[in-house]
């Protein structure tokens, strides 16, 4: 189960509790832990792919919601 259901503080961003999933996804593995390898590196890598794709989803649809709202403005 994702973690960020459990008793965290909200940190008011978008998407929040799946941006702290991606990141202790990937604090914790083996990439960073054993190979010593930054995040960033190991994200490009493909690690905690499904977590990143389901971010890049909720980013996405964060703009189409403004995207709406913003082109609605011009009537």
């Amino acid at each position: 189960m994702p973690k960020y259901y459990e008793d965290k503080v909200e940190d008011g961003r978008a998407c929040g509790g799946v941006r702290e999933d991606l990141r202790q996804c990937l604090l914790e593995s083996p990439c960073v832990l054993q190979e010593k390898k930054s995040p960033k590196q190991c994200l490009r890598e493909g690690h905690c792919r499904s977590l990143q794709m389901t971010f890049f989803a909720c980013k996405r649809s964060m703009v189409s919601v403004c995207s709406v709202f913003s082109s609605a403005g011009g009537l």
